[in-house]
């Protein structure tokens, strides 16, 4: 029994040994995966940078052109004025497609149905009033 006490401890071992090694292998992986992914952010940066800097020599290039003809304050305020147009317009269409609410008038009629959209939004009236004597809730039996 004693030669099997030595195979339990080595067993052990083992395992510990493995989990070491398979714990090594994760960190070095993820530490490496980390490395690409900050490279591939800091070049997502400096192109977005080098971007914003394109598009304000374009749109001085507007600016001086518009300058040929106008006075410099009114070739700014006109490049202005179209990057403030093409801006309202990125941002249009980047909003998401709702369906347009309908509109509700203050002193207009109750809607048809509750916003939810199930059921009705009251109980339903009778058509006739009830008789004076009649149970309403009683059952109806017809004679």
């Amino acid at each position: 029994m004693e030669h099997l006490d030595h195979l339990e401890h080595l067993d052990k071992d083992l395992v510990d040994e493995l989990a070491q090694v398979a714990r090594e292998t994760v960190r070095d992986e993820l530490r490496e995966q980390g490395r690409k992914r900050r490279r591939a952010a800091v070049l997502y940066g400096a192109s977005g940078a080098v971007a914003l800097y394109a598009g304000a020599a374009v749109a001085l290039a507007v600016g001086l052109a518009w300058a040929i003809l106008l006075p410099a304050w009114a070739a700014a305020l006109v490049t202005a004025v179209i990057l403030g147009a093409v801006a309202g317009a990125l941002r249009e269409a980047g909003r998401p497609k709702r369906p347009h609410a309908p509109h509700r008038v203050a002193g207009g009629t109750a809607p048809g149905a509750p916003p939810g959209g199930l059921g009705l939004p009251y109980p339903p009236m009778p058509a006739a009033p009830p008789r004076p004597g009649v149970d309403p809730e009683a059952p109806h039996h017809r004679g």
